[in-house]
């Protein structure tokens, strides 16, 4: 099987490559499709060979260039070379690739990710801009062109593998587990003096910034059940969260009758990432094993949506319809960004994100383009909304004083 992998030097690409590596006889890297990181990037392209390299710009591939003549790999060795946009849609749609791993942040991944379903090919998702932004029109490809599009999300890939059990149409509820983040048991007033640092400390799992505030704030888990319904056609009203802080169980399915069929796994992105690349087959995995005979205890409890708006806001935004979870998408960046910088406090996060949901027009996209622009005017609206915010910690104030600006 011949892979590209889309964002190859993140957690989500490097965790493909050990799969990889654990599996020579069976997968080959065709394309790595990276950003800047280049010392990661070169050390891959020693190690996998593969026939094609794409980095975001032409001075980042100079400097690759120049980093890999440092080397010991000879020049007939090195890879075909490419930058941008255009370049990342040529790896993903190759005719020789056979399976692609879409885990580029953010949008740039997802003309990639649009154009290798249009070519049918067997995509690895793990971008969750994908479904979030353009969902409507990913899943009509997905049907058209007959691509396999398979959940790498520890959620969505415990649900894909649940939903085995049975038929669809026996299906009650979908329920997705939570960790519940660092805050979980932090007072709501107390959200307002929380730092960066403390937000990134996640209990469970090591993801990059983004994510990882997103998991503080539980719209991670608004944006997994957006995804969960354009992946399992199911209405909002059949997704449910509860809160795990074990993380043992990453998705439940629970059956007309009233079975519940769990997944549970350790807590190691190689499982989902191996079984989207041998679905149906399932093949031994260098993964740790669940040792049943320790004690262990799990708990369940309903996430606090008071204290945590935005996964309220998630739902209102699916249920719009749209172009909604777009602005949804794009607003929660531009403020994740902001309280990173700690221009913002942690709860502003929210607010900003509802006020730009409330300005931006909802519209109805016919096309990846339009999807694209969307996302800018989203993003030039949430910027907009937090520079005229009163929630804008000023310089030698604490957020505690900023809200009560």
């Amino acid at each position: 099987m011949n892979i590209t992998v889309l964002g190859s030097t993140g957690s989500i690409g490097t965790s493909t490559l050990d799969v990889v590596r654990q599996h020579a006889d069976r997968f080959r890297i065709h394309a790595l499709v990276a950003g800047r990181n280049l010392d990661v990037l070169c050390s891959q392209i020693l190690e996998f060979r593969p026939k094609l390299v794409v980095v975001a710009d032409p001075g980042t591939l100079d400097r690759l260039r120049d980093l890999l003549s440092q080397t010991q790999m000879p020049r007939p060795a090195w890879p075909v070379f490419a930058a941008g946009p255009q370049a990342r849609v040529a790896a993903a749609t190759a005719p020789e690739v056979d399976f692609v791993m879409s885990s580029i942040v953010g949008v740039a991944g997802l003309q990639a990710t649009y154009e290798a379903i249009r070519s049918k090919k067997r995509i690895g998702l793990a971008n969750k801009e994908v479904l979030v932004a353009s969902g409507g029109l990913v899943m009509k490809a997905v049907r058209e062109y007959g691509a396999e599009l398979i959940p790498v999300d520890s959620e969505h890939n415990g649900a894909h593998q649940c939903f085995r059990a049975g038929r669809r149409d026996e299906v009650t509820r979908l329920l997705l587990t939570a960790s519940g983040g660092p805050f979980r048991d932090t007072p709501q007033d107390k959200l307002w003096d929380v730092t960066p640092a403390q937000a990134l400390n996640h209990p469970t799992w090591k993801m990059g910034q983004r994510i990882t505030v997103d998991s503080a704030t539980l719209m991670n888990k608004g944006f997994e059940v957006i995804e969960a319904c354009w992946l399992f056609d199911l209405e909002p009203d059949k997704v449910e969260v509860v809160v795990h802080p074990q993380s043992s169980i990453h998705a439940m399915v629970e059956y007309n009758d009233g079975s519940v069929i769990a997944q549970l796994s350790a807590t190691d992105m190689r499982m989902p990432i191996q079984y989207a690349m041998t679905y149906p087959s399932r093949e031994r995995a260098p993964v740790p094993r669940l040792d049943w005979t320790q004690p262990r205890t799990w708990n369940f409890s309903a996430p606090d949506i008071g204290k945590f708006p935005l996964l309220t806001l998630a739902y209102e935004a699916l249920k719009r319809g749209g172009s909604a979870p777009c602005t949804l998408n794009a607003a929660d960046e531009v403020a994740v960004e902001a309280f990173l910088e700690r221009r913002i406090p942690f709860p502003a996060i929210a607010i900003a994100v509802e006020e730009t949901l409330a300005q931006q027009p909802i519209k109805e996209p016919a096309t990846i383009e339009e999807i694209i622009a969307i996302d800018q005017a989203s993003r030039e609206v949430a910027r907009r909304v937090l520079s005229e915010s009163r929630w804008i910690i000023r310089q030698g104030a604490s957020p505690s004083q900023a809200a009560h600006h």
